[in-house]
């Protein structure tokens, strides 16, 4: 099996040869190194990717060198990879530095909602359920929009507001149907995120019914821990690896 959607130190993840050495002793076939990565023009993006040193578009290229330096020891196939923020109105700074960087692949991420990224929950406790329906119609607009753009292998966990306490429970079936169509009539892949599954929030991403409407609908789906901490990385892949058996999916294979 692979695992298309790591974090490491050029990101918000632990030491680069940790992730590497705890993918291997998971028995992972090859995993993806997908460092976050944001290349929207505006001085608030600026600030944000200096305050939490998500700074790949500065530093992609060390971090190959790394990757290059981890594969000549590695028992595990290791692809340099990013994870880059998408918004609808900056798809050709994406594409240029997509095309400019030449990554093994691409995973395309919607974080951004009302200029707020979806994991600060205090920032959307106070809104009216009005607002959060809305807020969840919004994410899944720009989650169609990533899709169609063609610019990534890849879509995360495609109900992230799912996180969200405040967000949580908004999605409808037409939310998934409209998400559907999409990966129907595109090359990109949604992956199963086990990225919370270890902790309060307790389901991957996509959400069961959810993954029923892609599984119906005959969508392919690979595979994505999303894991920042070394340890984490087995269970998240046997927790998959049963998840997949249960529903008798097979991951499907973005780069190898």
């Amino acid at each position: 099996m692979h695992d298309y959607h790591v974090h490491s130190n050029y990101s918000d993840g632990a030491f680069l040869q940790r992730m590497v050495d705890a993918a291997a002793s998971a028995g992972l076939d090859g995993v993806g190194i997908a460092d976050h990565c944001n290349v929207f023009p505006s001085e608030d993006a600026r600030r944000h990717r200096r305050a939490l040193g998500f700074n790949l578009d500065l530093t992609y290229e060390r971090r190959r060198e790394a990757i290059e330096d981890v594969c000549e020891r590695a028992d595990v196939r290791v692809f340099d990879a990013v994870e880059m923020d998408y918004h609808p109105d900056h798809e050709d700074e994406i594409r240029e530095f997509l095309d400019d960087t030449g990554f093994d692949y691409a995973v395309g991420s919607v974080h951004d909602l009302d200029g707020v990224n979806v994991h600060f929950a205090a920032h959307f406790a106070d809104k009216s359920e009005e607002e959060r329906r809305a807020l969840v119609d919004r994410y899944f607009e720009k989650l169609v929009a990533l899709v169609d753009s063609e610019l990534f292998a890849i879509a995360a966990h495609p109900d992230l507001v799912e996180r969200n306490p405040h967000l949580r429970g908004f999605a409808t079936d037409d939310h998934y149907e409209r998400v559907a169509d999409a990966f129907e009539r595109s090359r990109t892949v949604p992956e199963i995120n086990a990225g919370r599954l270890l902790d309060d929030y307790g389901e991957f991403h996509p959400a069961p019914e959810f993954l029923d409407t892609l599984a119906d609908r005959g969508v392919d789906v690979t595979v994505g821990t999303d894991s920042h901490e070394p340890d984490v990385i087995a269970p998240r892949i046997e927790a998959i690896e049963e998840e997949l058996t249960e529903r008798g999916l097979e991951s499907v294979t973005v780069a190898e």
